[in-house]
């Protein structure tokens, strides 16, 4: 695997290093050993699919309160994703920064997740399925959301008018 750091503090591209032959293709996805050696929770507690039938389709964007703060990886299995996460950690040099990278099936990146970050994704494709790989059991009390177009956050989505859950809509805004 190879490991990217972002500009976001502690936020990571993961890539696959294939090994190919006329058969197709290996590569690791996770290894909790490589995800230590660079600073990065390899606990694996959960992993959850979410499919998503719409392009357009937005999801997000979502944390986890204390005590059960959760870092994830999040991989798209099918179709294609832009992916955004924000840096809600006061204490970072990053807090408040947002990030998107596009997540394929096709490209085959992941992408690393710290606690204390809000995560969310909107379809390119119709079809796209992402693979959520968590540190913490979801825990329905400190689940949180911030609004997906939060102003003082200015996230630029490639599609300007969702497909959005009453709950993702009704998120609260950042506080300044």
């Amino acid at each position: 695997m190879i490991f990217t750091q972002t500009d976001l503090d502690d936020a990571y591209l993961i890539e696959l290093e294939l090994i190919e032959d006329e058969r197709g293709f290996f590569a690791r996805s996770f290894c909790r050993r490589e995800f230590e050696q660079h600073g990065l929770d390899g606990t694996i507690m959960q992993c959850n699919v979410s499919y998503n039938r719409k392009k357009g389709t937005l999801r997000g964007m979502h944390y986890q309160a204390p005590p059960h703060e959760e870092a994830k990886m999040v991989s798209c299995l099918r179709g294609a994703m832009y992916d955004v996460i924000v840096d809600l950690r006061p204490d970072s040099a990053t807090y408040r920064r947002w990030l998107a990278v596009e997540l394929t099936a096709g490209n085959r990146r992941s992408i690393y997740i710290p606690k204390g970050f809000a995560h969310g994704f909107q379809t390119l494709e119709p079809d796209t399925e992402v693979l959520y790989m968590m540190s913490e059991f979801y825990h329905p009390t400190c689940r949180r959301g911030i609004r997906w177009n939060d102003p003082s956050l200015n996230i630029r989505w490639p599609i300007t008018n969702p497909f959005l859950s009453e709950k993702d809509s009704s998120h609260p805004f950042l506080t300044p």
